[in-house]
């Protein structure tokens, strides 16, 4: 499993590792820890789908969707999603990438908080809004072999990330009352997803994030 585990989660480019490194300079560990289990929960949602895409497209977008709520990218008045999408073009733009490109790790990003994204359309979106979706809200964990997410999640751990994210959302919502991060902090998703992961974890009730 240790091998597999190496596998699923390692960068496809180096440009993907350097996303990597940019998401762990600026976000926080329960930040880090997410974007890696939703690039896995993505990934593996592509291959059960047989869906093609572009892995390190598909990588950076994952590293790089939360970096919104981050104190050094966080945008006054921009959806968080934005945001984050705004300093992936950047980034894109640093590692060389022509402009469609950049234009398409952005629109991943701001699409990964649309309600739904359609596969045919845009598969790296729609894999990275399903991804996100288990991640934060814990939609439909059926859809993936239970085992691996565990074990994934034992690599990377929630460790606080409920209330973390669920404190960055309310904030962007009190500020950005007409973006999707409101929608998001009225609906509650995210305790309620963190009650569905510590069920998938079988977390004891006095230790769920």
């Amino acid at each position: 499993m240790t091998s597999d585990l190496d596998a699923l989660l390692a960068p496809p480019t180096p440009a993907a590792a350097a996303a990597l490194e940019t998401l762990r300079r600026w976000s926080s560990p329960a930040l880090v820890n997410h974007g890696i289990r939703s690039w896995a929960w993505a990934r593996l949602r592509a291959d059960a789908l047989s869906l093609p895409y572009d892995a390190e497209l598909l990588f950076v977008a994952a590293m790089l969707h939360d970096l919104g709520v981050t104190p050094s990218f966080d945008a006054h008045e921009v959806a968080f999603e934005s945001a984050g999408g705004a300093a992936a073009w950047a980034f894109a733009a640093g590692a060389g990438w022509p402009p469609e490109r950049r234009e398409r790790v952005r629109e991943i990003i701001e699409r990964h908080m649309w309600l739904s994204v359609d596969p045919d359309e845009d598969a790296e979106g729609h894999l990275l809004e399903v991804a996100t979706s288990l991640d934060v809200s814990g939609v439909a964990p059926e859809l993936w072999d239970h085992d691996v997410l565990r074990a994934v999640t034992v690599r990377h751990p929630r460790s606080g990330f409920t209330d973390e994210f669920a404190g960055c959302i309310h904030a962007q919502a009190v500020r950005k009352p007409t973006t999707a991060a409101a929608r998001l902090d009225a609906s509650q998703r995210i305790v309620a997803g963190g009650r569905i992961w510590a069920g998938i974890l079988d977390v004891p009730a006095g230790e769920r994030d």
